[in-house]
């Protein structure tokens, strides 16, 4: 049960920086919205929520934000410059890539960053497996070209999680 206040902490300071509202309503919603949340969430597995709380994790959770807007900025130029300039070639199709992740939220996390880079959409998670669909797949070595463009985000994810 370790996991509960540490749960509540971290979704009540998201809260508070998402809102940046420091009124009384907006921390009593906040307090309340962040233990509905633990009590909804207090049976899932994670394991993992005591340790990121751990400083060193906090601050490689704060280095991982703009790293992956940055890919986020350079991936919607990318679909904006195939959609603008159609000759260039749009191969969609379905990649496996397999990730050296270890923890179960450090996978779902790299899941999810996939699917928030436009272009790029995670379609299954199975073990160390991960089924990503891309607007275009490269004709050399799809697999091992999109696994090094996974291993950007897994630096980070590892040491937030692992």
């Amino acid at each position: 049960m370790k996991k509960v206040p540490a749960l509540f902490v971290f979704a009540f300071l998201f809260w508070l920086a998402v809102t940046w509202s420091f009124d009384v309503a907006s921390v009593v919603t906040g307090a309340v919205v962040s233990a509905l949340l633990v009590l909804l969430l207090a049976g899932i597995g994670l394991e993992e929520a005591p340790l990121l709380l751990l400083p060193q994790r906090l601050l490689w959770a704060l280095a991982y934000v703009p790293v992956l807007l940055l890919y986020v900025v350079r991936a919607n130029l990318d679909v904006a410059y195939r959609v603008l300039h159609p000759a260039l070639p749009i191969r969609p199709g379905i990649v496996r890539a397999r990730t050296s992740l270890k923890t179960e939220a450090g996978r779902v996390l790299l899941a999810n960053s996939v699917t928030l880079t436009p272009g790029t959409l995670s379609v299954d998670l199975t073990g160390d497996v991960l089924y990503i669909h891309r607007i275009h797949v490269p004709e050399e070595d799809p697999d091992g070209d999109t696994e090094r463009s996974l291993a950007r985000f897994e630096t980070f994810i590892r040491r937030i999680f692992e």
